[in-house]
């Protein structure tokens, strides 16, 4: 029996679908967001209806040139802490993204699409793998500094796990038998630390680096300072300050790393200064998850959509390398992990599990 599988992925400016028979693409779409087109929709949550839409109309395609399906997978938004691999989609963990989880992401919206999508075309089955909300952290990561407050996980973890197998795999090697330090360098950059095939430890992407649009973390009472300044009262104008208009795009107008590149080339002194302070802040935080296993680690892997750049690559190995072997993975992977994931529940070799929380 071949099962027939849709892949839904929305990013902070792309919405990705994709017909997969088994763990084979069929094809894939994706509609690309320009910041200027998202400006007005205030909140993630106004972007739903646009969203739908695009998906509607690729799922009637779809349905019309290949039948009926018998899954869709989508990426898992900022949901409690889950454990890792699949779960099915219900009316809770939709209540819970859209009336809920006050912080913004993209991924937020996908869920809601597709158990949306479930009921209108009888699929049999939705499911969220690998959501950014995975958590398997050791107690000592918990530890946050305020008794109340624990550190959480919320990671790229879709592409970090599936990069950490492919890894793991072309070394000869069990990943549950590898240590790895994997950074998701995208719009938002996350890290991860992989022991015994968990994920023990995190860079969530508001502690750690900036990126090209997302302030990473910063100085507490100085950003106090500066919220203040600023009359942000708002939880999600607070958030936006956070996530969308700082990293690249807050200090060069641009979130495009080939853009800066390019100003880069041409003599921009304050573009190849931002970069390179990327680049140290990466490599500042790989070094911080080192600590966590006494710098005994078999690879650090740069994957994500920035793991495309040489000069960014090239910089952070300069200042990690003396760690572990750096290995890359340029792209993000999420689409076929996504289907992989799927396909592996569909197929009875994984189970998905049910989504609650205590209100």
């Amino acid at each position: 029996m071949t099962y027939k599988i849709m892949v839904l992925n929305t990013g902070s400016t792309s919405t990705k679908m994709a017909v997969y028979f088994d763990d084979k693409k069929v094809v894939q779409r994706e509609f690309e967001h320009t910041k200027e087109f998202l400006e007005k929709y205030p909140y993630m949550a106004d972007q739903l209806p646009m969203r739908q839409e695009l998906a509607d109309d690729f799922m009637r395609e779809a349905v019309a040139e290949y039948g009926a399906f018998d899954a869709i997978v989508a990426r898992g938004g900022i949901l409690p802490p889950i454990h890792a691999g699949g779960y099915e989609i219900n009316d809770v963990m939709v209540d819970y993204l859209l009336n809920v989880c006050a912080e913004e992401h993209a991924s937020n919206v996908a869920a809601c699409i597709a158990f949306e999508l479930r009921r209108k075309y009888d699929i049999p089955h939705a499911y969220i793998y690998d959501g950014i909300s995975t958590d398997e952290l050791e107690p000592v990561a918990r530890i946050s500094g305020i008794p109340d407050m624990p550190r959480v996980s919320v990671t790229h973890c879709l592409n970090m796990r599936a990069t950490a197998h492919r890894a793991a795999s072309e070394m000869g090697r069990a990943y549950g038998d590898c240590t790895f330090i994997i950074a998701h360098l995208g719009g938002g950059i996350s890290m991860s630390l992989h022991k015994k095939g968990l994920i023990v430890d995190v860079v969530g992407d508001d502690e750690g680096p900036f990126s090209p649009e997302r302030a990473g973390g910063q100085q507490v009472i100085q950003l106090i300072k500066y919220l203040v300044r600023k009359n942000k009262t708002d939880m999600r104008d607070k958030l936006r300050v956070m996530r969308g208009d700082s990293g690249l795009f807050g200090y060069l107008g641009t979130s495009d790393a080939r853009r800066v590149e390019q100003m880069i080339a041409a003599g921009d002194e304050k573009a190849r200064l931002v970069y390179e302070a990327m680049a140290l802040q990466i490599a500042k935080f790989i070094a911080n998850l080192a600590a966590s296993v006494c710098g005994k680690a078999d690879a650090v892997i740069l994957t994500g959509g920035l793991a495309h750049s040489k000069m960014l690559t090239d910089e952070i190995e300069r200042r990690i390398g003396f760690i572990a072997p750096v290995k890359l993975y340029p792209g993000e992977n999420e689409m076929e992990s996504l289907a992989h994931g799927a396909y592996r529940i569909l197929s009875g070799s994984e189970r998905a599990r049910v989504f609650r929380y205590d209100k």
